[in-house]
C-alpha cells in the first residue's frame, strides 16, 4: 500500500502544478472583443473556455485522489464508496485514485 501512497502523493503533486499554472491570471492579452468575424478575441475566449474546462476536470480528479488517500488512511482503499463492493484490481492499477467500482463511475 506504501506503493499506492506513493502513486497518489506524485499525482497530487502533478495536478497541483497543473491547477497552478491554469490558475495564474492571463498576461496582457489587450480587450476581449466579439463580432461578427471570428478574430482575436473570439478565438482567446474560445481558449479560455477550455481552461475553465480543463480546471474543472483536474479538479475532479484532485477530489479523487484525496479521497484515495483518506481511504488508505482508513483501510477502505479498494471499495467502492457507493455500493461498498471491490474495485476491480485492474481498474486500482490504471487508476489508483479510483474510489468508485466501474458501474458507479459510469452512473456519475
Amino acid at each position: 500500500m506504501e506503493s499506492v501512497r506513493e502513486t497518489l502523493l506524485a499525482k497530487r503533486a502533478e495536478l497541483l502544478g497543473e491547477l497552478g499554472t491554469l490558475e495564474e491570471p492571463p498576461g496582457e492579452r489587450g480587450e476581449i472583443a466579439f463580432g461578427k468575424r471570428v478574430g482575436e478575441g473570439t478565438a482567446m475566449a474560445v481558449d479560455r473556455l477550455s481552461q475553465v474546462a480543463v480546471h474543472d476536470k483536474l479538479q475532479v480528479v484532485m477530489a479523487d485522489v484525496e479521497r484515495a488517500l483518506a481511504k488508505l488512511d482508513e483501510g477502505s482503499y479498494g471499495t467502492c464508496d457507493v455500493c461498498g463492493e471491490p474495485v476491480a484490481e485492474g481498474r486500482l492499477e490504471a487508476r489508483p485514485w479510483a474510489t468508485l467500482c466501474v458501474e458507479d463511475a459510469a452512473r456519475r
